[in-house]
């Protein structure tokens, strides 16, 4: 099942990836870096998410797209020399493509999603900091179906392969289908590795993983969820669905994304989608801060919810009672 859906998912990440690489090997330096220009990142996401618009609808031509980009900026002339990037970039990898073209795939994106039919959601470059940085980042696709998330491919081309501990191999994609397990893949490889959660049962066996950014959660309240679970070990601070990835291959326990006090902030699907089903199908559990299951059918946010919480599976219902018992 979905076997056709996987096979062009994962060769959409891994182009996408590869191009995400190239533009950070390139048009990343030191002054980008120092002066906070974002220009490499808005070129990277803009052909990522061309590439894999593309690739999905000459492959699926009746799927819609749900997508975090789009070029009303890059249509500015003052933004011109962007544009010319942008185009250069998604020719490397689909060699056919005219401008009109490239700026239609990524304008593809502006489904609303919602409970019925099927549409697939991207991130074309999940954690932007991590990027510029030249720390975590992902690549993420899903596809939705009736509200359901179906199918998650995630390319983490800085992830170490296996272990954080590996100082030689990087570049790592995972891939899962509902009811078809989790597994995950050299970037530039094809032999699978199944995919399996830490089998931690006690809190204090806990390992907890977040985002290196304040502003994305609320790090002293993850202290005291910690504290409670008689967490021992410093949390693993990381960017992006990277995230999930520690968590689906059981180098983590529970990933914790923990609203901020009086935030009105709502989750966009396209950031948690591939994440959740790698998850789950590598035996975990997802949900809000509160044990609600994650809702994609209400369009491109996840309104009803609030922040999320994925573990092993078998710690959730203590992760979930120890954030009841801390204060938001």
């Amino acid at each position: 099942m979905f076997e056709p859906e996987m096979k062009v998912a994962v060769e959409a990440v891994r182009k996408a990836s590869a191009l995400c690489q190239h533009v950070r090997a390139t048009l990343v330096t030191d002054e980008t870096i120092t002066k906070q220009d974002r220009s490499p990142v808005t070129i990277a996401d803009l052909a990522a998410q061309a590439v894999m618009s593309q690739i999905l609808l000459e492959a699926f031509p009746d799927d819609p797209l749900v997508a975090e980009e789009d070029t009303a900026l890059l249509q500015q002339e003052k933004h011109g020399d962007n544009r010319q990037r942008v185009f250069e970039q998604v020719r490397r990898i689909l060699p056919g493509l005219d401008d009109a073209a490239i700026l239609a795939a990524i304008d593809r994106g502006n489904h609303p999603g919602g409970a019925s039919g099927r549409f697939w959601t991207m991130d074309p470059i999940d954690g932007t900091k991590g990027y510029i940085r030249g720390d975590q980042y992902a690549v993420a696709l899903a596809l939705i179906e009736d509200g359901e998330v179906v199918l998650g491919v995630m390319g983490c081309p800085h992830l170490p392969q296996g272990t954080m501990n590996n100082t030689t191999a990087r570049g790592v994609i995972m891939a899962a289908c509902r009811g078809g397990g989790a597994v995950s893949m050299p970037l530039e490889g094809e032999t699978a590795t199944p995919l399996r959660v830490a089998n931690a049962t006690r809190g204090d066996e806990s390992v907890l993983c977040e985002s290196v950014e304040a502003a994305h959660t609320a790090h002293g309240r993850s202290a005291q969820i910690a504290a409670r679970l008689g967490v021992h070990l410093d949390p693993v601070r990381i960017d992006s669905q990277c995230k999930y990835a520690i968590v689906a291959r059981g180098e983590a326990t529970t990933y914790l994304r923990l609203p901020r006090a009086g935030s009105t902030y709502e989750e966009k699907i396209w950031d948690h989608a591939a994440g959740v089903i790698v998850v789950t199908e590598a035996g975990g559990s997802v949900s809000d801060t509160r044990g609600a299951p994650l809702d994609f059918s209400l369009g491109r946010t996840l309104r009803n919810n609030t922040g999320v919480t994925a573990t092993n599976g078998a710690l959730h219902a203590m992760v979930v009672d120890a954030l009841a018992a801390t204060q938001p």
